[in-house]
């Protein structure tokens, strides 16, 4: 028969186990069956390392902690490994078990089952993701609603945007979405190629055009054959080549170096840059025919510090992906490292980003990414002496209030541009205690507004 304590300890949704001195699991309550699927019988006795295979257990185990230290872990997020061999997301808590004469003999888990929590996550990541670009920014969502029509359409295009924005992304996405999906996409890097070579990439040359060229070789325009090239940096290109580009997309036809005879071009064109095209136009550096050629359907692409709602939704995408790859269970990150990356400003964008999380994969060997697994120049220590750290309340006032400032304190667009119904918005704002002025974007008194 089930003692009081057993009965007790089966009545709680979440699982709880003991362990004496020596590691070994004292009580398995009903809870901790289910989330593990092993039975109750086969982990009594047992060390529990072999019964949970946690991502810690090795490194930095949270009970081992607590009985060392007597400090208490409250609510630390972790993967351990079922019966089965499926991973499952829980957040433990742990404390010391104690005689009633207050002599230590062990210690207590409890671990939440967190698959729902995921499963919802990964849902809201799925609706904010379009073509492997992740995002819930209002500018990229809009981009996300034409980029069907673009796709579809066999128009030049010209993705702008700083580097690390994902222009590559953009114009994969653009790709696989037409009609010429089945065809090759053949990307060349035009400011990686000095110039004397970036003739006879792209468009090939003939045996005998010039000293080494014992055959014929294709270029990158004929290799796109039927599908899309894809020239990034096109505003790298030298002059010269930019009047070849020029004939390319007015005439649909090209020389390769030593040829004599014109081939035509069934290739779709896509142009990228982080240079500021309009000014380069304008100094005289960039052919205007050939700006207007490639400037059919313009996307520009935002920044990451001018959509940093985005970045928690990344960070997570940036896990999963290197969870897969590096064959690790990191579960996610600390809150204080989320408040650091919400305030960076990130120059290399997306890419930083990714970067930044590989690194932290690197000094992680398992559980939760600290503040420490982090680059040395995102680190608190490394802030000037007496910078305050700032809070996630914080880091949320600020974005709100940037948004409203955009929307001219309209707090109705303000909710529209962030995702959230108005009074929502209203609501964080008292929390937060933002300012507001005493006339917002409709040229009325913000006070005296219901909304």
């Amino acid at each position: 028969m089930a003692s009081d304590t057993e009965i007790i300890l089966d009545s709680i949704a979440d699982g709880v186990f003991t362990v004496d001195a020596e590691w070994r699991i004292t009580s398995f309550n009903a809870a901790a069956e289910r989330i593990t699927g092993i039975p109750r019988n086969e982990a009594i006795g047992r060390i529990c390392a072999e019964v949970f295979k946690a991502t810690i257990c090795e490194s930095a185990c949270a009970l081992r902690k607590t009985i060392e230290t007597g400090e208490p872990i409250v609510d630390r997020a972790i993967s351990i490994v079922r019966a089965d061999g499926e991973p499952v997301p829980v957040s433990i808590s742990t404390a010391l078990l104690r005689e009633k004469d207050g002599n230590v003999i062990g210690g207590v888990e409890t671990f939440r089952d967190l698959s729902v929590v995921e499963e919802l996550r990964k849902e809201l990541t799925s609706h904010h993701t379009f073509a492997d670009i992740i995002s819930k920014n209002h500018i990229m969502q809009r981009l996300f609603d034409i980029l069907p029509e673009i796709a579809e359409s066999e128009s030049t295009v010209l993705v702008e945007g700083e580097s690390g924005t994902g222009k590559e992304l953009f114009s994969r996405a653009i790709h696989n979405l037409s009609r010429r999906c089945e065809g090759p996409l053949v990307t060349v890097n035009c400011g990686a190629l000095p110039e004397t070579l970036l003739e006879a990439e792209l468009f090939g040359y003939k045996a005998g055009a010039f000293t080494d060229a014992r055959a014929d070789k294709p270029g990158r325009f004929a290799r796109a054959e039927g599908g899309t090239i894809f020239l990034d940096e096109i505003g790298d290109v030298p002059p010269a080549m930019q009047v070849r580009l020029l004939r390319v997309l007015q005439e649909r036809v090209y020389e390769p170096l030593g040829g004599t005879e014109s081939v035509e071009a069934d290739v779709r064109v896509i142009t990228a840059t982080n240079r500021d095209l309009d000014q380069m136009v304008r100094k005289g550096t960039f052919r205007q025919d050939l700006y207007y050629r490639i400037n059919v359907v313009r996307l520009k692409l935002p920044p990451l510090r001018a959509r940093r709602e985005d970045i928690p939704l990344l960070v997570d995408h940036f896990i999963d992906r290197f969870n897969r790859l590096k064959e690790k269970s990191i579960s996610g990150v600390y809150p204080d490292v989320i408040a650091i990356l919400m305030s960076y400003d990130f120059p290399g964008n997306v890419r930083e980003l990714e970067n930044i999380i590989e690194h932290a994969f690197v000094l992680c060997k398992g559980g939760v990414i600290r503040f420490d697994h982090l680059p040395e120049h995102l680190r608190p220590e490394s802030k000037p002496a007496g910078a305050p750290a700032r809070s996630l309340e914080e880091l949320e006032a600020r974005f709100i209030r940037e948004a409203l400032r955009r929307n001219n304190w309209n707090r109705q667009a303000t909710a529209r541009e962030l995702g959230m119904h108005k009074t929502t918005l209203w609501r964080k704002i008292r929390q937060l205690g933002i300012a507001l002025p005493s006339i917002d974007g409709r040229s009325r008194k913000a006070p005296h507004d219901s909304e």
